[in-house]
């Protein structure tokens, strides 16, 4: 699919220069690498999220309580 972007002029210059070296004579492939590997780091961080938000209340408040100072109590450690 074709589509158009707007693109700094150094950014260009350098999609160029890297698709050159690589024998490609565009930058399209390059742009198409950075947007799958985006999305999929964006996936990747969104999923323990969406976890975290399903066990919201899955804990009775003692034990909330009770595991959040534990957590405290292992920061601690650390230090």
């Amino acid at each position: 699919m074709r589509t158009t972007i707007e693109l700094r002029d150094e950014l260009r210059a350098k999609l160029l220069d890297m698709a050159g070296r690589r024998g490609e004579k565009g930058f399209s492939r390059l742009v198409e690498e950075a947007v799958d590997r985006y999305i999929a780091e964006e996936l990747s961080r969104a999923e323990p999220r969406r976890a975290a938000l399903a066990a919201r209340g899955s804990l009775a408040r003692v034990e909330a309580a009770d595991l959040a100072a534990r957590v405290a109590a292992i920061r601690e450690s650390w230090r």
